[in-house]
């Protein structure tokens, strides 16, 4: 007969837990970082695995999103115009073509973009 052994209530054994945790979370660290945490847990009465993951769960990581003002990003986009004319106008001459009526007023609009974007500059930094 095949019955299943149960040990009676308020016995010996390893106490019953609601939900049973099945899934591993690996920490790759070095030795050192090893020893550290495990002081850690122990200093507060934790092995390793529930003091990780009582940091992991309870630990706020603030993300701070780095995102750059309206007028610098404005700046790029017209730096980013002028160096896709350059690049075109460059192309072109070197192939030995002479530019157009158009290509060169293009290039003397870079040419004062540029310098309105230096003027710009110089008088936010300085």
């Amino acid at each position: 007969m095949n019955k299943k052994h149960t040990a009676p209530a308020g016995r010996g054994g390893r106490p019953q837990v609601p939900h049973k945790r099945r899934s591993a979370v690996s920490v790759m660290c070095t030795l050192i970082e090893k020893k550290i945490i495990e002081a850690n847990a122990k200093r507060v009465g934790m092995n390793p695995s529930v003091f990780l993951r009582n940091l992991g769960l309870s630990t706020r990581i603030d993300v701070r999103l780095k995102t750059l003002p309206r007028p610098v990003l404005e700046m790029r986009g017209t730096l980013n115009n002028i160096a896709a004319n350059l690049n075109q106008i460059a192309r072109k001459r070197n192939r030995g073509d002479d530019l157009n009526a158009m290509e060169r007023a293009l290039l003397d609009q870079d040419v004062r973009s540029l310098r309105a974007l230096v003027k710009n500059i110089n008088a936010h930094v300085s």
